[in-house]
């Protein structure tokens, strides 16, 4: 694979992620209900840690990669807290 096809499809990648996230930034911010919203902070978390690996795979760091862990396990008990929330009204009984 020349150094080319990578650069652009990196590129291609950081912008169609980078529309995602505000698209999803959108859904979290004018969502009219509750659910919506959380959707919608799952979405968001979901895009930024791909884009993390994304700026990784373009640099060679390893420090992003790491990065977009921690971003998946916090999201992930985010969500699962606040789903919690919205079907019982209290995350801790």
């Amino acid at each position: 694979m020349s150094a080319t096809i990578l650069y652009w499809s990196l590129t291609c990648a950081q912008v169609m992620l980078s529309i995602a996230m505000a698209l999803a930034m959108l859904r979290m911010v004018f969502g009219p209900r509750a659910q919506d919203r959380v959707l919608g902070l799952d979405a968001l978390y979901l895009n930024s840690m791909l884009l993390l690996l994304v700026f990784g795979i373009g640099s060679g760091r390893t420090i992003y990669f790491e990065a977009a862990l921690i971003i998946g396990l916090l999201g992930f008990v985010s969500t699962v807290a606040l789903a919690k929330f919205l079907m019982r009204g209290e995350v801790i009984e």
